[in-house]
C-alpha cells in the first residue's frame, strides 16, 4: 500500500497507474454475499427500484414496509430525485451513468435477485489516483442492514487493488445517516466545506472524508470480520 512522504517523489510504478487507469471506470460485477453490484442498465433496473423507493408499500422477502416519506428516508439530500414514475428514474439514471467519470451500479439483493438501490464510483481523476463512493441510495426496505456495508467494502476493495490512494466519501453536512455510515466503514473526517453547492435550490454545506490506501488493509480486516466472520 502506498504511504510516502510529502513531496517526495513517488515511484514510477505508481506515476504509471496514475496515467493509465481510464477517466471512466471500466465496468465490472462486484459480488459479494449479501448484494451483487453490476453496472447500471437504467432500463432493465429503473422500474424496480422506483417500486422500492417510491413511498408506496413494498416488501422484499421477509421484509415489509408501509407506506412511507420517500423525500425523508431516501431523496433528502441527493441531488436527484424523487420521480414521480419508473421512466423518469431510469431517464436520470441514463444522464448520470453515462458521465465521463461515473461508474454506477445496480445493487441487488442476491437473496431474491431484487434491485434494491445504486452506488457509484465518481469524481474519478486517475491522475490523482483518487475516487469518489457517492451518489448512494437505497430502499427503505434495506437500509440498516448488511447491504450498505458490503457494498461499500466491494467498491473500496475493487479501487485499492486497481492500485487508487485515496477513496472519498462527501454528503450534505446536516446528513447524519451518511456520516454515521462513513465513520462506520472507516472513513476519516476531514471537515465541512462551507456553502459547497447549491442542491435543489438550497446550499449545501458539506462533509468530506477520506479513507487513504494504507489504511485500508487493517480497515478490510474489521470490515471482513463485521460481513463475514469467520468465513
Amino acid at each position: 500500500m502506498d504511504d510516502f512522504p510529502i513531496n517526495e517523489r513517488l515511484p514510477d510504478e505508481v506515476l504509471a497507474r496514475a496515467a493509465s487507469l481510464p477517466r471512466k471506470p471500466a465496468p465490472v460485477v462486484l459480488e459479494g454475499c449479501t448484494v451483487l453490484l453490476r453496472p447500471m442498465e437504467p432500463e432493465r433496473d429503473a422500474p424496480a427500484l422506483h417500486a422500492l423507493t417510491n413511498g408506496e408499500p413494498a416488501q422484499l422477502g421477509d421484509r415489509r414496509i408501509a407506506a412511507y416519506d420517500a423525500d425523508a428516508l431516501v431523496w433528502r439530500y441527493l441531488g436527484m430525485g424523487p420521480y414521480a414514475d419508473a421512466e423518469a428514474l431510469a431517464a436520470a439514471l441514463a444522464a448520470w451513468a453515462a458521465a465521463p467519470d461515473v461508474l454506477c451500479f445496480c445493487v441487488v439483493d442476491r437473496a431474491s435477485g431484487t434491485p434494491v438501490g445504486t452506488a457509484s464510483l465518481m469524481s474519478n481523476v486517475p491522475s490523482h489516483l483518487k475516487i469518489e463512493l457517492g451518489n448512494i441510495w437505497y430502499s427503505p426496505l434495506v437500509q440498516r442492514t448488511a447491504v450498505n456495508t458490503e457494498a461499500a467494502y466491494l467498491m473500496l476493495k475493487h479501487v485499492f487493488e486497481l492500485g487508487y490512494r485515496r477513496a472519498e466519501w462527501k454528503c450534505n453536512a446536516l446528513n447524519a445517516r451518511s456520516r454515521r455510515a462513513a465513520l462506520r466503514l472507516g472513513f476519516q473526517f476531514e471537515g465541512i466545506q462551507e456553502s459547497h453547492m447549491i442542491v435543489k435550490g438550497r446550499s449545501r454545506d458539506t462533509a468530506w472524508f477520506r479513507m487513504l490506501a494504507h489504511e485500508w488493509l487493517e480497515v478490510r480486516v474489521r470490515l471482513e470480520e463485521r460481513l463475514y466472520g469467520a468465513l
